[in-house]
């Protein structure tokens, strides 16, 4: 529990604190306390009322929350409450409160918990404040606080000690600045999700739940997490995306269903990457990847405006408008960002064959871009990496890239007129993916050869191609109108909205390196 030998000396200090509250007749850990107003319903109601009229009309008060500065403990002391992320400042007096408050006032240390009551004013320099009446106290905060004037500021720290950082780093009322605001980034997820709710309910489509423990990783390309049912002895996958389950659904008759999701890959960690993550999935039934593109436009537009009030926001130093998108085809794009160190830009008649694919590949390496390529793998899967490589960074500006290989796409529909390629699209923003969505395959029997594709590519070491699922081709016999379907990451899209750098600061509780283990 302790770090340190000061927090153990610091934690029995506190604890005798503690008792002699109890002596003057407060219970340590109340179970309740009755309050006539929230700190920011005070100021919601007050703010622009003035001394005079306070005065005239006396407003009473019980409001309680965490003790944030103290100051003056002569026979009389300002300190701050906070609630809500809104703080408010109090008055105590000896003489108004009496012996026994004005002594538990004493014994009051910063991030305790208290209940006041009393009447509003404002002090000399116009503050609003409560001349308090009554003190009750609620809570012993048994730590000391970060330094007051920096917060929680260590950012390691921040991510271990969420708690901490949610009250520390919290802007005043009064709208001073605040670099790290963290409680107004999870309100914004929580609005953004919200938002999202409105968008498709309005929409006609359906809000449902798939399972999280699965037989078959299935619905994408990633390792998954194993865990083991003990009753039915099988061994069982936390869901690496809820696709297969919500196609099931179409065939079903629900036309338009979407679920918000945790999905799970045993992956690594960045400043993009968690482990765990939040996902929006959708479908809809007799639209194809053309009617979703029109979507998503309208999605991350509303979405955006809803949350911030405009389509404008700032990450990583650009400015980004995402009510204004752009369009590139895969290889469009591959021809537009060409590096110019690499020559002349390809044709697209480069990518029709291994011999031209591979030539583009040895045309960046000599030109020290590094690529990661496998010789043998399929084309479309180079095409890929060639793209992710040239072109992602470039892709700040919303931009949609639509057609994708067919060989890095086994659960799309492919294009009539190009068999090597698939109608699929991705969304980019502040230079990564966001988003991911394509006509859906409903040929069981395509679907059934394209599983056993992946089969053959796990053979070949590739233990993120996807698993046979017979019960997914069994459901696609019963007949999947067409369908459009997409993905997009919830976190990624809040660390756009809120300009937060990394998928650490949008996750209240993201998964870290373990610790070496305090002292008992």
């Amino acid at each position: 529990m302790f770090e340190s030998e000061f927090e153990r000396n610091l934690f029995a200090l506190r604890r005798d604190k503690l008792n002699q509250i109890t002596a003057l007749g407060q219970q340590a850990y109340p179970n309740q306390y009755v309050s006539t107003d929230t700190i920011p319903e005070i100021w919601a109601k007050y703010r622009e009322t003035t001394a005079e009229e306070l005065e005239t009309n006396r407003v009473e008060v019980s409001v309680s929350g965490r003790l944030m500065a103290i100051r003056g403990q002569g026979k009389a002391g300002f300190a701050h409450l906070q609630q809500n992320g809104e703080r408010l400042q109090i008055y105590v007096r000896k003489d108004d409160v009496g012996e026994d408050n004005f002594q538990l006032y004493k014994l009051l240390d910063l991030g305790d918990h208290i209940g006041v009551k009393g009447y509003l004013f404002r002090t000399r320099t116009g503050e609003l404040s409560v001349h308090v009446q009554t003190i009750t106290f609620l809570s012993k905060a048994m730590l000391a606080l970060p330094e007051k004037y920096h917060g929680l500021s260590d950012v390691e720290l921040r991510y271990r000690q969420r708690y901490v950082d949610l009250f520390m780093n919290t802007p005043l009322n009064e709208g001073g600045p605040d670099e790290i605001n963290v409680r107004s980034v999870f309100i914004k997820r929580a609005q953004v999700l919200k938002a999202m709710r409105n968008f498709f309910d309005a929409r006609g489509y359906i809000e449902v739940e798939t399972p999280i423990m699965q037989p078959i990783a299935g619905g994408a390309a990633a390792r998954p997490f194993v865990t083991h049912h003990n009753t039915l002895d099988m061994n069982l996958f936390l869901r690496i995306a809820p696709e297969l389950y919500l196609k099931r659904l179409v065939v079903g008759g629900l036309d338009r269903v979407y679920e918000i999701n945790r999905n799970f890959r045993n992956e690594g960690i960045s400043t993009q990457h968690n482990p765990e993550f939040t996902m929006l999935e959708f479908y809809q039934a007799y639209a194809n990847y053309h009617d979703l593109m029109q979507l998503t436009e309208e999605l991350i537009a509303t979405v955006a405006t809803e949350v911030n009030g405009t389509t404008i926001t700032h990450f990583n130093g650009d400015e980004i408008d995402l009510g204004k998108w752009r369009r590139f085809s895969m290889r469009e794009a591959i021809v537009e960002f060409w590096p110019e160190a690499a020559g002349e830009k390809p044709a697209i008649e480069n990518f029709s064959s291994d011999a031209s694919v591979i030539a583009l590949v040895e045309r960046l390496r000599s030109a020290k871009i590094h690529i990661e390529y496998k010789p043998g793998e399929p084309r479309g899967k180079t095409i890929a990496t060639i793209f992710e490589t040239v072109a992602e960074d470039h892709l700040i500006q919303p931009t949609i890239i639509y057609d994708f290989p067919l060989a890095v796409s086994p659960l799309s529909k492919q294009k009539p007129d190009e068999p090597d390629w698939v109608e699929r699209f991705e969304f980019y923003i502040g230079g990564f993916e966001v988003g991911n969505a394509f006509s859906e395959l409903n040929d069981p029997e395509e679907q059934r050869r394209r599983f056993e594709d992946q089969l053959t590519q796990r053979e070949h070491g590739d233990d993120e191609a996807h698993q046979m699922d017979e019960d997914y081709v069994r459901a696609l016999s019963y007949g999947l109108p067409p369908t459009g379907g997409e993905g997009i990451g919830i976190d990624r899209l809040t660390m756009i909205l809120t300009g937060a750098r990394s998928i650490r600061d949008v996750i209240l509780f993201p998964l870290l390196r373990p610790q070496s283990a305090p002292e008992a």
